[in-house]
């Protein structure tokens, strides 16, 4: 089955850039386009796609406004935010919004079938300058609530890019197991998703930030 993507950028011929250069990987499918956030969010109501990739420099509604919006009522949409902006305030409220990822326009073809794949399959997707940033940036509670050991496991291996599935093999357990762990990680530390929880353990020292999504794109 292919991952559906919807794409969410004002520039017309970028969109079309990105419908040809993702027409070419058999695994990805773009089911439809947008060309500012408020239509992204309709969009994304009416398609049900697996990973939106959202410019967030949009008229009428800007990409951080969308991304929240769409990851409150639809949790299970990826958003990857792609973008030419890396100020501070844009990353952060990518992040903060719910976003799973945030890359350049500068990444290619190849790299971004990658990361859009991943993305899919809960992996965070963070261009080397975003995390950087991240990690200067992003505030999380000094004294959250204790892991336990296995969620501390869990955590490592989703600040390395581990997916819930691959989690779940390297752990010998069941995927639903991995889920309520990471339900758990986000309760405790007090984050809204798996990005700002793998930056939490960067800065915690589970995690060196050369590791940060360390698996393949």
């Amino acid at each position: 089955m292919s991952i559906r993507v919807l794409i969410a950028d004002d520039h017309g011929v970028v969109r079309q850039g990105l419908v040809m250069y993702l027409g070419l990987d058999p695994e990805i499918e773009v089911v439809g386009e947008a060309a500012n956030g408020e239509e992204a969010l309709r969009a994304a109501r009416e398609l049900s796609p697996d990973v939106v990739l959202m410019d967030l420099l949009m008229p009428v509604m800007d990409g951080i406004s969308a991304t929240e919006a769409i990851k409150a009522g639809m949790p299970e949409v990826e958003v990857v935010a792609l973008t030419s902006v890396l100020d501070d305030g844009a990353v952060t409220g990518a992040i903060r919004a719910g976003a799973i990822g945030y890359l350049l326009k500068k990444t290619d073809a190849r790299e971004l079938c990658r990361a859009i794949r991943g993305a899919a399959a809960g992996q965070v997707q963070l261009a080397p300058e975003a995390a950087a940033k991240l990690m200067r940036e992003m505030r999380v509670p000094e004294k959250p609530e204790a892991l336990t050991a296995r969620e501390t496991e869990v955590l490592k291996l989703v600040a390395r890019g581990m997916a819930n599935k691959q989690i779940a093999r390297e752990l010998f357990v069941e995927e639903k197991t991995v889920k309520a762990h990471v339900s758990g990680i986000l309760r405790k530390l007090g984050v809204n998703g798996r990005t700002q929880a793998a930056l939490h353990a960067v800065r915690s020292g589970l995690v060196g930030l050369n590791e940060l999504n360390e698996e393949p794109w």
